[in-house]
């Protein structure tokens, strides 16, 4: 699962690609859209850019990973090669093996086994998940050696040394620019770069010559108690695998899924709870199904009132702390739901005046000839008619405004 494919369609890849899927495909493009073969043809140069840029990426296990994750905008700190000081051509030469430096040594071919990317997976799991624990068995695709060849890619004694490039995947060739005499390096026509040739007849039926086959992995994937968002389970040596290629690992990373109930901040759970007035002055209790499928009874006693957005907690009833018998505390923010109106009759009213505070004093002088005046239920039209009335003030103002420049 990627955020965005973008480069990989450059390069003409799935994103579940290998790294020698992607080497090869970066080789053919480069090779078509050189400059060099290109040299009245724009358009051809930009493509090369763009290829140079994607393998850029795509070749570098980190930046691969933070690109598959957050897309390009996540290597806007510096993942993208700055191909103001390093050009498409210089990359180009780098990648086959151009001054004898880079990536290939000195002949041209990787210089000792390397290792394969890492796979990242992004594992969605729910806060009851992480709250009780859970194991999950999950299939992973990857590469893996062919059994029929051995990873040979043909038969015995059919895969033989390129004769073009002697082994080393790459050609060299000069080009006279007035008296500057310019020397290049490309990839080998003859073996694509893999520096060995074998007939179409002698390939192993089972990987097409590939040396590699795609393989299902089943992995069992747990998570703890109390694992945090973005939180790594790795099986180390369990990537990719091929002839001279160090397995990379399998990354799981743990993507938390909002709750309907609970949100959580770190070891801590929060919960809204809504109570009726009665319950919030004389006291009561109210329900809470924990995370996993228990119930806590929560008493508010007589007497404690409750105010609508108070804050009270339950020390230790909040999420596991992952690897340790503890546990985060719950907060509950308390809602207040007051009753409809005339819920009750006037006797009642004189009854609740009787056991409420009193009233505050009323805060008009006595001197004042204040009029008496009754609230009201508001009309939908009295709403409208007010923003109808702005709109036309405004209208005023800006006309007015007009007027004083003109003159």
């Amino acid at each position: 699962m990627v955020k965005e494919s973008k480069l990989y369609d450059i390069l003409g890849v799935a994103p579940e690609a290998s790294d020698a899927q992607i080497k090869k495909a970066y080789r053919v493009s480069a090779l078509k859209y050189h400059p060099d073969k290109n040299q009245h043809n724009p358009e051809a140069a930009e493509k090369f850019k763009d290829v140079s840029h994607a393998y850029d990426i795509l070749s570098d296990p980190q930046k691969r990973e933070v690109y598959d994750r957050y897309g390009e905008e996540g290597l806007s700190g510096g993942g993208g090669p700055d191909m103001g000081n390093m050009g498409a051509e210089a990359l180009f030469s780098q990648f086959f093996g151009g001054g004898g430096g880079g990536m290939f040594g000195g002949g041209g071919r990787p210089s000792g086994p390397r290792k394969s990317r890492d796979i990242v997976h992004a594992l969605k799991v729910t806060l009851e998940d992480l709250y009780k624990g859970k194991v999950s068995k999950l299939a992973l695709t990857r590469s893996s050696i062919c059994q029929a060849c051995n990873g040979v890619g043909g038969k015995d004694g059919s895969v033989k040394k390129c004769s073009t490039c002697n082994g080393t995947g790459s050609v060299t060739f000069q080009r006279s620019m007035g008296h500057i005499i310019q020397q290049f390096q490309t990839v080998c026509n003859d073996c694509k770069g893999e520096g060995e040739v074998i007939k179409d007849k002698d390939r192993c039926k089972a990987c097409a010559g590939k040396k590699t086959i795609t393989e299902k992995k089943i992995l069992e994937v747990h998570v703890d108690r109390g694992m945090a968002n973005g939180q790594k389970i790795v099986f180390a040596g369990e990537g990719d695998r091929g002839p001279d290629i160090v397995p990379g690992d399998v990354v799981f990373v743990v993507d938390e899924q909002p709750h309907a109930r609970f949100q959580r901040k770190k070891n801590d759970l929060f919960f809204k709870a809504k109570i009726d007035l009665l319950t919030a002055i004389a006291g009561g209790s109210f329900g809470i199904q924990q995370l996993d499928g228990e119930w806590l009874k929560v008493d508010i006693l007589p007497g404690e009132v409750i105010h609508p957005g108070q804050v009270k907690v339950l020390p230790g009833r909040g999420m596991p702390v992952y690897r340790l018998n503890s546990f985060g505390n719950l907060f509950i923010d308390f809602e207040v739901e007051f009753p409809t109106d005339n819920f009750a009759l006037p006797e009642q009213l004189v009854l609740l005046e009787q056991v409420l505070p009193p009233r505050p004093v009323l805060n008009i002088p006595d001197k004042a000839n204040a009029e008496e005046v009754v609230l009201q239920d508001v009309d939908p039209s009295m709403r409208q008619q007010s923003r109808e009335e702005d709109y036309d003030e405004d209208d005023d103002q800006g006309g007015e405004r007009a007027q004083c420049t003109s003159q």
